[in-house]
C-alpha cells in the first residue's frame, strides 16, 4: 500500500508569474531614481492569471518551492555523465597495471 499526502498537511503550490510593471525586477525608474514598485510590494512576483499580491510570507514560501523545483531540474540535466569507450578506459580502474593501477594501453 502506497503512502499518500493527507490533504491540507501540505502547503499548496500557488502558480507564480512576474509583475507585468517592473517586469519582475522589483523597481520601477522614477524621474531620478529607481523606485520600489507598489503593484507587487517589491517583490517581483505576482499570482499567475489574478495578478493579486501574496504577503511576504507567503511569498518566501512559494518562492523556496520555486527554487527547490528549479534546483531538481538542473539536477536532473546534469545528471551522471554516462562514458563509453575509450574515455571509459582512462576513467575507471581496470587493475591491469603494475600494482594493480589503472592501464590504459598508452
Amino acid at each position: 500500500m502506497q503512502k499518500r499526502p493527507v490533504p491540507g498537511f501540505e502547503r499548496e503550490r500557488i502558480e507564480l508569474e512576474t509583475c507585468s510593471i517592473c517586469k519582475g525586477k522589483a523597481v520601477v525608474n522614477g524621474v531620478f531614481f529607481e523606485l520600489v514598485c507598489i503593484y507587487c510590494n517589491g517583490s517581483g512576483w505576482v499570482v499567475g492569471g489574478s495578478k493579486l499580491v501574496l504577503s511576504s510570507d507567503e511569498l518566501v514560501t512559494q518562492l523556496s518551492f520555486k527554487l527547490q523545483e528549479a534546483q531538481r531540474e538542473i539536477a536532473a540535466l546534469k545528471g551522471p555523465a554516462k562514458v563509453s569507450g575509450i574515455q571509459r578506459q582512462h576513467n575507471q580502474s581496470n587493475r591491469l597495471g603494475a600494482g594493480g593501477t589503472n592501464y590504459t594501453g598508452d
